[in-house]
């Protein structure tokens, strides 16, 4: 079973900020980080860090690819220590090579880049001391505190927690071949503690320690394994997490995920805020906002503050 090699702790956090054992206090933020989208992982960044109560609480662990022609974790560790001088954080190696073979091919190219299925690795990337972690996207923004969405609370049960979006038809993200095998289509989530329902996989409570006790990196292999085998769902990165979690997921207010603002993926059209409270803005789709800017078509969002509470709405 091939997986992806964990080459430690690759680069070390700026020293003045080091320390060996994580407090009991920090906030453990998990994103992937790479050249293209850099812009993206600086705003989310920044925004974060803005609108912390604490800013120093927040530690960053970044997952990166090392060679080829992409610029190394050295180059990148640069730009970050450039831009944010007392940023804590570390960045671990990803070593793409041993899970591109798993990956099945998909409409969108950006969707086939092996740092997109990092995250199924945190586990195993992030040091043993380390209980819990949100991952985020690159292309996120932050309206408010994230320590909010860390005291999420994860029930025995829970491995994930996230936002679900139960009015989506959730079949259609499986192909007929799934749901017509006896063995798998309903069988799979028979059982849940709730019905399936699609949530999205760009922001994410996760407990590492259910996590790694459930081998849920083989799990998740062995879904990618039987894609490769049999076309059984169509969104790329994200299924392999819905036949594992949906229906188990602890669920998060939507606030902390108005996802979708990257547009429509055929049309290039922008796409509003969702009705509600705003938390975290997420560019999911194929219109990243910093490519919109240099193309000169910037999607505008409409927001308004709320006297009562001083958070975001739509």
């Amino acid at each position: 079973q091939r997986r992806p090699e964990v080459s430690g702790r690759e680069l070390k956090p700026t020293p003045a900020l080091s320390f060996s054992v994580p407090g009991p206090g920090l906030v453990h933020i998990a994103m992937t980080l790479d050249a293209h989208y850099l812009r993206g992982s600086m705003a989310a960044i920044y925004s974060l860090l803005k609108h912390a109560s604490c800013p120093e609480s927040l530690f960053f662990r970044f997952l990166a690819t090392d060679g080829g022609t992409a610029p190394g974790v050295g180059e990148l560790r640069s730009a970050l220590a450039a831009s944010f001088p007392s940023l804590r954080f570390e960045i671990y190696s990803f070593r793409a090579d041993a899970i591109t073979g798993l990956i099945s091919a998909s409409v969108r190219a950006a969707l086939e880049a092996p740092l997109n299925y990092a995250r199924n690795y945190l586990a195993d990337l992030l040091p043993k001391c380390v209980p819990r972690a949100i991952y985020l996207n690159s292309d996120v923004l932050a309206v408010d505190d994230v320590r909010r969405l860390w005291e999420t609370r994860l029930p025995a049960a829970a491995v994930v927690a996230a936002p679900e979006y139960c009015h989506a038809n959730f079949s259609r993200y499986f192909t007929d071949a799934f749901w017509s095998d006896p063995d798998l289509g309903a069988r799979v989530f028979a059982g849940r503690r709730r019905a399936p329902c699609y949530f999205n996989t760009g922001v994410m409570v996760i407990d590492l320690r259910c996590w790694r006790s459930g081998n849920y990196c083989h799990r998740v292999e062995q879904w990618m394994e039987l894609q490769k085998e049999k076309r059984i769902y169509e969104l790329w990165s994200l299924p392999p997490f819905l036949p594992l979690f949906a229906g188990e997921v602890e669920v998060v207010d939507h606030r902390w995920n108005q996802h979708g603002l990257g547009g429509d993926n055929i049309l290039g059209s922008c796409r509003p805020l969702h009705k509600g409270p705003v938390s975290l803005m997420h560019w999911s789709g194929k219109g990243k906002p910093w490519d919109r800017l240099d193309a000169g078509r910037p999607c505008p969002l409409r927001v308004r503050r709320n006297d009562e509470d001083g958070q975001l709405v739509k």
